[in-house]
């Protein structure tokens, strides 16, 4: 499992923060690029928001952005997390406009159904990806359906991956919530650091032994 790739210097990540999104979704791979930092303090990782406006994720935390759309940051990847309010970032048009307005060499990057917005816009045509495979109780229910076989209806031409992680070339997705800590270390194996330093951060973090038991569960592609 290798992607070759020339270090990008000061990697940037912004994450999108909106109403009802899931906290781990968004919290864990910010968590291994702050860590990362202390590594190499060059490494950013910041909230965008559709605007400035305090945002209130899931559980009622409430966030404040760093950046809303407007401000246009400079970033290498930017990363959409699931939760119960993708639901309607999914017919986001400024999110979709925002999207579109990124350079093609920033990484579109999603957590859990994060992806369902990517599936939306139609950027998963053609390409593997994934999504949270476990349902809570309403998904299992007949009122509900798992997150990755809805990904499959949203994008027929999608070849649906049960990988934990999924390198599309620019898209990469994860799986269901806790993948979010495996995308935070692929971004930094996508920004151009090596194993050495990715196993040091997850070191640091008393991820080791998880992240060599995850770390090969990745699908790269195109």
């Amino acid at each position: 499992m290798d992607r070759s790739t020339t270090r990008i210097p000061g990697f940037r990540l912004g994450i999108y923060v909106f109403k009802d999104a899931e906290i781990v979704d968004y919290a864990a791979p910010a968590g291994v690029l702050s860590v990362a930092r202390r590594l190499d303090p060059e490494i950013d990782v910041f909230l965008v928001g559709e605007t400035l406006r305090a945002t209130q994720t899931q559980a009622g935390i409430t966030v404040l952005p760093n950046y809303g759309f407007g401000d246009t940051p400079a970033m290498d990847a930017f990363l959409i997390p699931g939760g119960f309010g993708t639901r309607q970032e999914m017919h986001n048009r400024n999110l979709h406009d925002y999207v579109r307005s990124l350079p093609d060499r920033c990484l579109l990057a999603s957590v859990g159904a994060g992806s369902w917005v990517y599936a939306r816009m139609g950027l998963l045509d053609g390409l593997p990806a994934t999504n949270r495979k476990e349902p809570d109780r309403l998904e299992s229910s007949h009122m509900g359906k798992t997150p990755i076989d809805r990904l499959g209806e949203m994008a027929p031409t999608c070849r649906v991956s049960r990988a934990r992680v999924v390198d599309a070339g620019r898209i990469l997705t994860a799986g269901g919530i806790a993948a979010g800590m495996e995308m935070g270390f692929h971004l930094l194996r996508r920004a151009g650091y090596d194993d050495a330093f990715v196993m040091d951060v997850a070191r640091i973090m008393e991820y080791h032994r998880a992240y060599e038991f995850y770390r090969h569960d990745i699908e790269l592609a195109g």
